[in-house]
């Protein structure tokens, strides 16, 4: 595979970061990387974009990026802050249809909250027109110009997607792995995975558990994600590995550069 690029267009948990109301020292950070919109990355690979969710900052994420075209779009799952966004998609598929790749679930999720995003007919031009495709776990798709395999992972009770692209693999909103995704995390080279604070959480990893798992598995670069108000930036990167960091928005780093990353 080509090497690409991801960039982190949010790296906050479902309240975003300052927390409304809050006035902690994380929320009243002057440190920019404590400010931080909902989780949400950017693949390009010179030719191609794929957007892994649409946060409900997802119209800021895409003019701060300077983002412009779209080819396709993955969902994790359809939790209001990876979801909530998706109306404005439209401005990516006035000419045709946005594909669009996810569950089941999250299908069913979209005919059920945005059922309009459907519809053939569009009298004032002001809607999304999504082509929706179910993904199948451990099923290997090409999407965009990516060779996207989705793996089931636990959140809490309930099961969403990560999603491997060559040595890659972005697996936010994760409190355990079913052993039968297990072998689908090794050999990687980069992981981004959710870590949500200090303490433990019943849907999300704790910042412990992230680094232990990513350990288990050998990742030789990991990047700490969907991180909420507990978290200061600073503090917990100087606590990590000189192999693990923690991301911040607006991040991008390479995959499959000559260092194999």
């Amino acid at each position: 595979m080509n090497p690409f690029s991801v960039t982190f267009l949010g790296t906050g948990t479902s309240h975003g970061i300052p927390v409304i109301g809050c006035s902690c020292p994380v929320c009243f950070s002057s440190d920019p990387h404590d400010n931080r919109y909902r989780s949400s990355i950017l693949l390009e690979d010179g030719h191609h974009t794929l957007l892994i969710d649409t946060t409900p900052e997802f119209r800021l994420q895409a003019l701060r990026s300077s983002l412009t075209s779209l080819d396709a779009v993955l969902y994790t799952h359809d939790h209001a802050d990876h979801f909530n966004g998706i109306d404005d998609l439209r401005v990516f598929s006035k000419v045709k249809a946005l594909p669009v790749y996810c569950s089941g679930e999250v299908v069913s999720s979209i005919k059920d909250r945005f059922g309009y995003v459907l519809k053939s007919y569009d009298e004032a031009g002001g809607i999304p027109h999504l082509q929706l495709h179910v993904l199948e776990p451990y099923q290997k798709v090409s999407i965009a110009g990516f060779e996207v395999l989705p793996i089931p992972i636990r959140h809490g009770c309930k099961l969403i997607l990560a999603f491997r692209i060559g040595n890659f693999i972005y697996a936010t909103d994760s409190s355990g792995i079913p052993p039968e995704s297990l072998p689908y995390f090794e050999d990687v080279d980069t992981l981004v995975l959710g870590s949500l604070r200090y303490r433990p959480h019943p849907t999300h990893f704790s910042v412990d558990e992230a680094t232990a798992f990513a350990t288990s598995v050998g990742a030789k670069r990991v990047y700490l994600t969907h991180l909420c108000h507990d978290i200061s930036h600073s503090k917990l990167d100087s606590e990590l590995p000189s192999h693990m960091h923690v991301a911040y928005d607006m991040l991008t780093i390479t995959i499959g550069d000559n260092n194999g990353q």
